[in-house]
């Protein structure tokens, strides 16, 4: 079944790639990233100390005001996932509750992927951090929610706004002191901070080990957020057992990547040119309102890129997409 035009965001459930069109799709593509550019250059000069965007009067229990209300953690909140393979994709013997957009080709169920390592945020990109940002750029659009701020996942954000920030926020920590020094080598290597891939996504959500869910292969309801009336803060849910000590990879709000929805076998060649004339990109692990096999690490759904929806947020990883495997 194919996507309907005026369906902006696509369900796991009713997810399909799009007929190829790689020339328009590469141009519509340009176009978007170049916008984000040109908004976020006309802000450069807004680039300055440690305290840009900063309101220090809404301090929040382990977060650092005088940080982008990023976690106060020895790296700000980030993860470093290393190089190496994963399993990406479903095998329905495994798990019956696979879609058929999981599947990797008509001859095999699932694919290895090997990815250089990169850095991915522990949680989902706040009110607070994402408000930062529209206080020091003036962006019209603020996704603020009266009834949920602070540690809140920011949602009713397009895929153009979280570039937008990732981009602002890539500009803090490049020019300010308290950035850890990993962070910056990191940085200073090529690395840029962005959306995740999909692969990128889809490793850091099930390790090395292919879990179904990102503590294991049964649905456990204490480790996350589903099947609820709304989102609730970020880590609420306590997941020890989860890959990499991520917190709401599995519900809470969709994750936006900066992969096009396209068929698998994934090739990361795909996430700079999409061959669909007007792409969608792929959302990860399901929300709070979804079903529980809406919330597995391979699940599939799709956003149009200019979107808003209180179920669809984001997370930021620090990566090097022209790094060789």
């Amino acid at each position: 079944m194919t996507k309907k035009s005026d369906d902006p965001v696509v369900r796991p459930e009713t997810s399909e790639a799009k007929v190829p069109g790689r020339t328009t799709g590469f141009l519509i593509m340009t176009a978007m990233i170049i916008g984000v550019a040109v908004f976020m250059n006309s802000q450069d000069q807004r680039l300055n100390d440690s305290s840009s965007g900063v309101d220090p009067a809404n301090a929040l229990d382990g977060f650092r005001a005088d940080a982008w209300y990023l976690p106060d953690e020895a790296l700000l909140g980030f993860v470093e996932i290393p190089r190496g393979s994963f399993t990406m994709g479903s095998n329905p013997a495994l798990d019956r509750m696979a879609y058929e957009n999981e599947r990797w080709s008509q001859l095999r169920l699932q694919g290895e992927v090997h990815l250089p390592r990169y850095f991915v945020a522990r949680y989902e990109t706040t009110q607070a951090q994402f408000n930062a940002f529209v206080r020091d750029t003036g962006l019209a659009q603020a996704a603020v929610d009266p009834a949920r701020s602070g540690n809140y996942p920011v949602a009713n954000v397009t895929w153009t706004e979280a570039l937008a920030y990732a981009r602002w926020l890539e500009g803090q920590l490049r020019a300010s002191s308290l950035t850890p020094p990993r962070l910056s080598d990191f940085l200073n290597s090529g690395a840029t901070v962005s959306l995740p891939t999909e692969a990128e996504w889809e490793k850091a959500a099930r390790g090395t080990d292919a879990r179904i869910f990102p503590w294991g292969s049964r649905p456990v309801a204490a480790y996350a957020n589903f099947q609820s009336d709304g989102p609730a803060a970020v880590g609420s849910s306590d997941c020890s057992d989860c890959a990499y000590g991520l917190a709401d990879m599995a519900g809470n709000v969709w994750e936006l990547t900066r992969s096009p929805l396209q068929d698998y076998p994934y090739d990361r060649k795909d996430d700079l040119v999409p061959s669909a004339e007007d792409p969608l990109f792929v959302m990860r692990g399901g929300s709070y309102a979804d079903p529980v096999n809406n919330v597995r690490t391979a699940v599939r759904g799709a956003a149009d890129p200019g979107v808003r929806n209180d179920t669809i947020g984001f997370r930021l990883v620090i990566s090097n997409p022209q790094r060789p495997n």
